[in-house]
């Protein structure tokens, strides 16, 4: 944004570069931790050039597996030429496992921003890279957004290798596969396509990295810059990508035919097509009773429509349709509004605003300030609003069980877009009431039967027809039949 982008990238190597150890240094200029010194091959014969970045690599490694061998006299004796140095260090002289010939500048300068050290030849203009990476990183850890109650605890990290060490261990099959494509001009991220062959469409695998491999950005740092580029609607608020930090919640997804995504430093897959449905399942679904499965889904959807309807359908009675009331319960609604000096359409809006506040401000502040706020928003201005006589207490009632359903939703992509078409429907029911609400209904079923996720229907098996697969979306039959 405030930086002069056209004048960087002429300066970034380019593939038909030639590798030399001053073009190397050129391009790493005013880089602290760029490290660069002469060895001799055998402690006397020829000079190449080392390079690494030091914040990159672990310097035991480039020591010990690349330094210690290259100065070995006995491993180069009688060898003078450059390209004999480079066929000798790729054929096995050194200790590291993973070793690259490089003749680009482009190429060797990739390496050395993934972990490498490189070793020029310029004499021969050509590299040979060995892989050093530091092992700096994050432990596995419990998931700490999507909680656990019958299943793994461990979660992803920052870090792709490890990533998907977590999904072979829990799928030990040779047909999982994970390809590699590179996103983000700068950012150079390594994003892997995982798939088990056989289970998962091939088209739907091509699609993926076909979308992938179109995302045109600097960087790939935040999951909405894989996200919103590769769903096939961004601009609906409806998610059509799952996301997971559940390494065993990702794993039973691709036993369903599904692709993964998993990103280098994102602490968490995207698993596609994310079909209506499988927003209201969680892997505990697998590991409790069927029957309790069962129950606990018909909950979630009951928990949907209570959240979505409940707000919008109170402002549409209390304004327009006070006859569907019983009589007792009308009349505590009017002594409850007696003293309130706000009509029944600001003060629902008003309180949704405040909950909305309320909980965003619980999610930004640190943990134990962010409980507090929101222990003291809910019952002490709460109590205090209605005290004050400026909110009736049946509209913080209204509110507030609209507010623990939607907290009900396994996918807090899910929940937002229900929050937001939320606000839609109680805008409809102030203008309409209950017209409005049922034009609203309508709409929002029309616009999520209109939603494709990687050519899935997004209503999928809701509008399918297929009573069968309809029935496996809401009942969860025994693991045995």
């Amino acid at each position: 944004m405030f930086g002069n982008s056209a004048e960087n990238r002429n300066t970034a190597p380019k593939p038909g570069d030639r590798v030399s150890s001053q073009a190397v240094e050129d391009t790493f200029r005013d880089c602290f931790d760029f490290v660069k010194r002469t060895i001799r091959v055998g402690g006397g014969g020829a000079e190449v050039t080392l390079c690494f970045l030091d914040s990159l690599v672990n310097g035991e490694a480039v020591a010990s597996t690349v330094i210690r061998p290259l100065t070995d006299s006995l491993r180069f004796t009688g060898t003078a030429a450059a390209g004999e140095i480079a066929g000798k260090m790729v054929s096995g002289v050194t200790y590291t496992a993973t070793v690259k010939r490089r003749d680009s500048l482009r190429d060797t300068v990739t390496d050395l921003l993934n972990g490498y050290c490189a070793v020029i030849l310029d004499a021969e203009g050509a590299a040979v890279t060995f892989e050093v990476k530091s092992t700096d990183a994050r432990a596995v850890e419990a998931p700490k957004e999507e909680k656990v109650i019958k299943g793994s605890k461990e979660a992803f990290t920052e870090v792709l290798k490890t990533n998907v060490t977590l999904v072979r261990r829990r799928l030990r099959d040779p047909m999982l596969k994970a390809k590699t494509v590179t996103v983000g001009d700068r950012s150079a991220t390594a994003v892997a396509i995982v798939y088990i062959q056989g289970f998962t469409k091939p088209e739907m695998v091509a699609e993926a990295e076909k979308r992938l491999s179109a995302i045109r950005s600097d960087g790939v740092i935040t999951a909405a810059a894989i996200e919103e580029n590769i769903a096939d609607q961004p601009i609906s608020p409806f998610p059509q990508l799952i996301y997971t930090e559940r390494a065993d919640k990702f794993c039973l997804n691709l036993l369903e035919g599904r692709v993964g995504i998993i990103a280098d430093g994102l602490p968490l897959g995207y698993l596609a097509p994310g079909t209506f449905s499988q927003f209201f399942k969680v892997p505990e679904d697998a590991a409790n009773h069927f029957m309790i499965a069962s129950v606990l889904t018909f909950l979630r959807y009951a928990a949907m429509v209570i959240t979505l309807i409940l707000p919008a359908f109170y402002v549409a009675v209390a304004i327009y349709h006070h006859e569907m009331l019983p009589a007792k319960l009308m009349e505590s609604v009017i002594e409850a509004k007696k003293s309130v000096p706000f009509p029944t359409a600001a003060e629902v809006t008003l309180m949704l605003i405040a909950f909305e506040l309320l909980q965003e401000a619980g999610l930004r502040l640190p943990n134990p300030v962010g409980d507090v706020v929101s222990i003291i928003g809910a019952l002490v201005v709460g109590q205090a609003a209605v005290e004050a006589r400026v909110v009736s207490p049946i509209v913080v009632i209204i509110i507030a069980v609209a507010g623990i359903s939607g907290s009900a939703m396994p996918s807090q992509d899910m929940a937002s877009a229900l929050r937001i078409s939320r606000f839609v429907l109680v805008i409809l029911s102030i203008v309409g009431g209950l017209f409005g609400i049922v034009m609203g209904v309508v709409m929002l079923v029309w616009h999520l039967s209109t939603l494709e996720t990687f050519g899935v229907p997004y209503m999928t098996p809701f509008a399918g027809g297929d009573r069968k697969k309809t029935s496996r979306a809401l009942v969860r039959k025994p693991l045995n039949t």
